[in-house]
């Protein structure tokens, strides 16, 4: 079985980015999908200055390798910030050589507090994960007034929300067994 990273893809503590990626994991965890998250907190704080161009420390490596170099798929849950994504985001994806990405699957999830999900910020990581030769599944979910989305015990509060998410993770397994001999 393969391992599906669920990417966090802000740093701001108790976000609800983070509760979209648990959504998704206990989603992935109903099919019997291993998956994790990569919670963006964990990253060093000067991640732009001591772990870029060679200069990774020990322990930086060893999250590469449990979340990226060991994954074959991947789940951006990316918030939008000023009209795009974080910029912490590309720093992360900056620090990793191109090949720990080449061919592997990507579905993305946009959250935002206003109407469109982040679809902006979506399109523009999928120029930066196009250009790495990452096999990007199509539905691209955006998650709008994510903060109205929850109720009291940090699910969604509406089944139809659930099932877009439900729906989305069906395809992109299908995408992938489609494409690889991943098993599912």
């Amino acid at each position: 079985m393969e391992k599906i990273v669920i990417i966090s893809s802000t740093n701001r503590p108790d976000s609800n980015t983070l509760k979209v990626c648990k959504v998704y994991r206990e989603i992935l965890k109903t099919r019997g999908i291993e998956s994790s998250i990569l919670d963006m907190c964990v990253l060093p704080e000067n991640i732009a200055f001591a772990e870029l161009h060679g200069r990774r420390s020990a322990e930086y490596d060893q999250l590469i390798l449990e979340n990226i170099t060991s994954a074959s798929a991947f789940i951006f849950v990316v918030p939008e910030y000023n009209g795009s994504f974080p910029g912490l985001l590309k720093v992360f994806i900056d620090s990793i050589h191109p090949r720990e990405w080449t061919d592997k699957f990507v579905c993305l999830v946009g959250v935002s507090n206003g109407r469109a999900g982040n679809l902006r910020g979506m399109e523009h990581l999928t120029g930066i994960l196009n250009y790495l030769k990452l096999h990007i599944y199509h539905n691209k979910l955006p998650i709008s007034s994510i903060d109205k989305q929850w109720d009291p015990t940090g699910r969604f509060n509406s089944a139809e929300q659930t099932n877009a998410c439900v729906e989305q993770i069906e395809g992109f397994l299908g995408f992938i067994s489609k494409n690889t001999k991943f098993t599912t």
